[in-house]
């Protein structure tokens, strides 16, 4: 897998035969409508961004913050999700998964998908998201408002 941080000596990004336009974990707020530019274009018709957003409940309990930590190779992980998408899909596709302290209302994970139609774009940017929770080693504790905290899907 290349390195999609480099870029070509004309300036455009580096890819993979795949079109992954953003591939990143970050510990810095996230922002959708980049996320969401990274795929547009005039070919497209439809662009499914989905942001997931903690929220301030879960299995009946108050939450009061999440804390995401994440595996070393995490990033490159985050690039094989995307490229398996964007290869079978022949779509371009975009996620930013945010680590570290985050609070209610903060956001988790940015993706986004660029089709001709909606329909392929809502598939993919379902796939992509499943993808991402199932296989990019970050785990996340959730920190209850009682003061306990557990830690979800930490089994990988």
């Amino acid at each position: 897998m290349p390195d999609l941080s480099t870029g070509t000596p004309g300036g455009e990004p580096a890819r993979a035969a795949a079109d992954i336009r953003l591939a990143e974990i970050s510990e810095l707020p996230l922002d959708p409508a980049a996320v969401d530019a990274a795929v547009r274009g005039t070919r497209y018709g439809a662009v499914v961004l989905f942001t997931g957003v903690v929220r301030d409940h879960d299995g009946g309990q108050a939450v009061s913050a999440l804390e995401y930590s994440a595996h070393p190779q995490a990033a490159r992980f985050l690039r094989e999700c995307c490229a398996s998408v964007a290869e079978s899909s022949g779509l371009p596709v975009a996620a930013v998964h945010r680590i570290g302290n985050l609070v209610v209302g903060d956001l988790a994970i940015v993706t986004a998908v660029a089709a001709p139609h909606r329909a392929e774009a809502f598939a993919a940017c379902s796939t992509l998201v499943d993808r991402i929770k199932h296989e990019v080693p970050i785990w996340k504790r959730q920190l209850f408002a009682d003061g306990l905290s557990e830690w979800v899907n930490a089994c990988g």
